[in-house]
């Protein structure tokens, strides 16, 4: 099993092809495994849909998007950026909106130091928690943000196959904004 770290940097256009893929093969596992078929998974119209969804998280302002880059292969993608959901304060909690790592990498710690990754960006900006979903059928998933510290917040909206996106919080608390305290300021 390798272990060795992968270089985290900055998405750009060049990469898409890459993550789309990367992608599609790792919802393609873990959907697989909750019960859904092959053809609502690797159709080309949803390829379609999730490039182009790449495409807007890479160009756009409000997403940052890490490539995870092993012997000059993406083998993990992150994309963090403020909170979808209008009950979540963007002023104090940021969103991982998706942290995919290619199936035959799993268990080599690329997906915590994305993870880690996540975490300086919300201490980054002074954020004292985070969100994230998860579909109700990944427990891979589920039990890898449970390992690094996230619990289920009680929301929960409609996914693929009769099954659940469960909102995750992380709670960081006053440690994430050392330079407030610091400074002597009231939060």
């Amino acid at each position: 099993m390798t272990t060795s770290r992968a270089l985290l940097r900055s998405a750009g256009p060049d990469d898409l092809d890459q993550i789309t893929a990367l992608h599609t093969q790792a919802r393609t596992a873990y959907y697989r495994a909750g019960g859904l078929p092959d053809a609502e998974l690797t159709s080309p119209e949803a390829c379609s849909r999730r490039r182009e969804m790449w495409l807007r998280a890479i160009k756009g302002d409000t997403r940052l998007v890490l490539c995870a880059v092993r012997e000059g292969e993406t083998v993990g993608v992150l994309a963090m950026g403020p909170p979808l959901d209008a009950d979540v304060d963007p002023a104090a909690v940021g969103q991982l909106h998706q942290i995919h790592v290619r199936p035959g990498c799993w268990g080599q710690g690329i997906g915590s130091q994305l993870h880690a990754a996540f975490v300086r960006y919300l201490r980054d900006a002074s954020l004292t928690a985070g969100v994230l979903e998860a579909w109700e059928r990944n427990r891979r998933a589920q039990a890898f943000y449970a390992r690094h510290g996230w619990q289920p917040d009680g929301h929960h909206r409609a996914g693929p196959g009769d099954a659940n996106y469960v909102r995750m919080r992380l709670d960081l608390g006053p440690a994430a904004r050392p330079e407030r305290l610091r400074a002597g300021s009231r939060g």
